[in-house]
């Protein structure tokens, strides 16, 4: 399979791990991601909330650069959400389109499909990669957070659910799951810089109810979540915080110790080298 591939500003910067993994995982199930070329931010809550006119321009101008017939892969909720509810208003509202064909000279593409990472799962059986899955992760105990990716926005209210891939996924690669009914709470999101203490409250309470619960490791499939849930916390020996590309490349036997792992706040090297699933 081919994707476009976005990957959003935390992805290039503060969860840059996340991308290597997420390359690394598709690469491992022959899956061929093609960045966009200069692509540029979708705006996010920030452009949302200030200047609708540019809330509008950035994610316009990526749809523009997105190649015909090849289906754009969205790997950040946030961007996701931005990207796929102006696609959306284009294909409904004709003077916004002619507003989009002025600015980038060039017509909208009514058949541009633009999907989550989670939708590589409905395509793909992971099994179909690895020889004996349920012995990958080693009953790994991780707690499965999605924060608020699962709760999309009226215009998106038609979109596919996802709720249970993280739980299905990481299940038929061996980990023990580890459900703490907070897995869907929200992380603070920009609180974490507007008001930090707010934030904190919530992060802490959220690992706190995940290692009551038993858990040895959450997995996050948000690099924003992944973000707020280690600089954030302020409890005592919090457990490591890993992101889902991660987990999926170490059950198909791929680790980059080196250029993963050093950018968590709390190393993962530790549980990962006693459950074995990296060597010594």
């Amino acid at each position: 399979m081919q994707f476009t591939f976005f990957p959003g500003c935390s992805l290039k910067a503060s969860g840059h791990e996340n991308t290597l993994s997420l390359l690394k995982f598709c690469e491992l199930v022959n899956i061929e991601l093609t960045e966009l070329e200069d692509w540029n931010c979708c705006g996010s809550s920030s452009a949302h909330s200030i200047d609708l006119d540019l809330a509008e321009k950035l994610p316009m101008r990526n749809i523009s650069l997105a190649p015909k017939g090849v289906s754009l892969l969205i790997a950040c909720p946030s961007c996701f959400v931005r990207m796929k509810s102006m696609y959306l208003k284009l294909k409904s509202d004709k003077q916004l389109r002619q507003k989009y064909e002025d600015l980038w000279g060039k017509s909208f593409d009514e058949t541009l499909e633009i999907i989550p990472f989670f939708e590589i799962f409905n395509r793909i059986d992971i099994k179909d990669n690895i020889e004996r899955p349920k012995e990958k992760l080693k009953q790994l105990k991780v707690a499965p957070y999605y924060g608020c990716m699962l709760a999309m926005p009226p215009d998106l209210r038609f979109e596919k659910s996802y709720a249970g891939v993280l739980e299905k996924t990481l299940g038929a690669l061996g980990a023990d799951v580890i459900c703490f009914g907070y897995g869907t709470r929200c992380c603070g999101t920009y609180l974490s810089v507007a008001k930090p203490r707010v934030a904190q409250k919530v992060v802490n309470e959220i690992i706190f109810k995940a290692m009551e619960a038993g858990a040895e490791c959450m997995v996050t499939a948000c690099a924003m979540c992944h973000l707020n849930l280690e600089i954030r916390c302020s409890l005592e020996n919090p457990i490591p915080i890993l992101h889902f590309s991660e987990l999926l490349s170490m059950a198909l036997g791929e680790a980059d110790r080196k250029k993963w792992f050093p950018r968590h706040i709390v190393n993962p090297v530790p549980l990962l080298k006693k459950r074995g699933l990296i060597s010594s």
